[in-house]
């Protein structure tokens, strides 16, 4: 038996096009409207995915760059040797960062009051005798580390920077 596609005429008399079954049915303008909007909405999609991309590599950067400044004071705070070796310091943390290219560290030691550690005084007997007059107060000896580095963006932005500073310090107390 040979099957023939229906057609769908009206009382008129006049042929109203071929009845195509329900799952086959094609719409040609959709495929043509698709590649329209891919084709408006595909370079925001690219903007989007690169900005993420180097928003995280920047954040990759700041969160080495502020790591660098722990390890640095975690070398200084092991005695009141290693506290007074700033530039142990400062080598202990540039090498912990070896991704960021140009980091510098610079360390300090200071010395301040157990009853006022906000008043910094350097660590000669003289300077500690006087900010610690009362009798329960004792000094006690930090070490801080600062760090830096400038990262340069790998795509320029129109309004952005291209260079951004990243910091990051760290106090610790020295051990006794």
């Amino acid at each position: 038996m040979k099957t023939m596609a229906k057609t769908n005429s009206n009382c008129d008399g006049k042929d109203r096009g071929t009845v195509m079954p329900a799952g086959r049915r094609v719409m040609r303008g959709d495929i043509g409207q698709a590649l329209v909007e891919l084709a408006l909405i595909f370079p925001v999609f690219i903007l989007l995915l690169v900005g993420a991309a180097e928003f995280g590599r920047l954040a990759y950067a700041a969160i080495e760059v502020t790591d660098a400044a722990r390890a640095g004071v975690a070398y200084g705070a092991q005695s009141h040797i290693t506290a007074s070796d700033t530039t142990g310091m400062q080598t202990a943390a540039t090498q912990n960062a070896p991704d960021v290219t140009g980091i510098s560290a610079v360390a300090t030691n200071f010395c301040a009051c157990s009853t006022a550690p906000t008043a910094q005084n350097s660590c000669t007997s003289a300077a500690v005798t006087t900010s610690c007059s009362t009798a329960p107060a004792h000094s006690e000896e930090f070490v801080q580390v600062k760090t830096s580095a400038a990262v340069n963006t790998v795509f320029h932005y129109p309004g952005l920077p291209t260079l951004y500073t990243m910091t990051g310090q760290a106090i610790m107390r020295v051990e006794q």
